[in-house]
């Protein structure tokens, strides 16, 4: 499952990771990318609940095939992509297929686990995301910089091991199995693991939380390539290294964050960790170039990770069994919504005001988000 959600995430920064060299290419406004970085992700918020409801109408395994293929696709076509309009339809195929996944892979996870263990196999599952999240960028930087290729070649190349792990995902065991600590089947009647409600207000805020965290992150996070590139004076090939260096801590944070979590809970866990990333993004405002830079922003990579399997742990609690996929599609939904609208609105407000402001409207809106968790959020699996 580590392995899988490696290959559906090799493409997630890979996009944005080539947004200086598209903005050259096809000649593009920052107001452009703007726009092109926003359809993606709306196609992502418009079948985030279909693809939640196929989960759990057809099962994991079935949904996690149907993800790679989509990512092959998407890959396959991007590869070929001679103008914007094409590769903003490979992009949205790409997209896709974490919008697939995702609710299927969580909910099988959690299926697979003991409550007290969850945050642990979580956080090994979610490193396996920052690490298909790292090695779109450093793919590039290396094509670039080594092997004198193009943005092209690097969708080109992972279609190939997407496709042997289609054909690895064929051996994972299908959704009829017991939970291991001898209970009976999820989902059936003798038992209930979480509520026996979706559509609770503990879920609501929760989705609030996410929204507008999703909104600080992703201001930022959309134009951090032509960050690295224009204000902090790295060149193309370095900027992917080190935008794809930051992921790759998660082989780290993730785990043992998961770890933390399983000690300390769930809430204070995630509590923690967003205000440590948020502290970190004001040092990536504000340290120049060079060295310094590079290892303020491998720290704010870091600290965005640690909370990963605390958040998706919550949700876990927050939802029904037999229907924990649909509650992880919702858990996407909100950053789908948001990544449709924020890099819209951060491109205006560089067009306006200047890329700088970016950091500390930002960090203000990181900053009301972590009043929510504080203050609107309880740990369903806290006393």
């Amino acid at each position: 499952m580590a392995l899988t959600h490696t290959l559906t995430h090799v493409f997630g920064r890979l996009y944005t990771a080539s947004f200086p060299i598209i903005r050259e290419e096809f000649n593009l406004s920052i107001q452009q990318l703007g726009v092109i970085a926003a359809i993606p992700p709306l196609c992502q918020a418009v079948f985030s609940i279909p693809f939640g409801l196929l989960a759990d109408r057809f099962g994991s395994k079935r949904m996690l095939i149907v993800s790679l293929v989509v990512a092959v696709a998407g890959s396959l076509l991007a590869a070929s992509a001679a103008n914007p309009f094409m590769l903003i339809l490979a992009v949205s195929l790409v997209y896709l297929n974490t919008t697939i996944y995702h609710p299927a892979a969580y909910s099988y996870i959690t299926r697979l686990f003991k409550r007290g263990d969850r945050p642990k196999a979580l956080g090994i599952h979610g490193a396996g995301g920052t690490f298909g999240m790292s090695l779109g960028p450093l793919t590039l930087s290396l094509f670039l910089g080594n092997f004198g290729l193009n943005w092209r070649h690097v969708y080109l190349f992972w279609a190939v091991p997407i496709m042997l792990g289609t054909l690895l995902s064929l051996r994972l065991s299908d959704d009829e199995f017991e939970e291991n600590d001898n209970r009976p089947e999820m989902g059936s009647p003798e038992v209930q693991d979480g509520p026996t409600s979706l559509l609770t207000k503990a879920l609501a805020i929760f989705l609030i939380y996410t929204a507008i965290r999703s909104i600080a992150a992703q201001m930022v996070g959309t134009f951090m390539p032509i960050i690295i590139v224009d204000v902090k004076g790295f060149s193309t090939g370095q900027m992917g290294f080190i935008y794809g260096l930051t992921s790759l801590t998660g082989l780290v944070s993730s785990p043992l964050g998961g770890v933390i979590s399983s000690k300390v809970g769930n809430k204070k866990w995630l509590t923690v960790s967003v205000i440590l990333s948020l502290c970190m993004l004001g040092l990536v405002a504000v340290v120049p170039g060079g060295l310094p830079f590079i290892l303020v922003y491998i720290l704010y990579g870091f600290s965005g990770t640690l909370g990963m399997a605390a958040r998706s742990t919550l949700i876990a609690g927050l939802t029904p069994s037999n229907q924990r996929g649909l509650g992880y599609s919702l858990l996407f939904l909100p950053g789908s919504i948001v990544g449709a609208i924020s890099p819209i609105i951060a491109a205006t407000l560089i067009g306006n005001f200047g890329i700088g402001l970016l950091f500390p409207i930002s960090m203000f809106i990181s900053a009301i988000g972590i009043l929510v968790l504080v203050f609107g959020i309880k740990d369903p699996e806290q006393p």
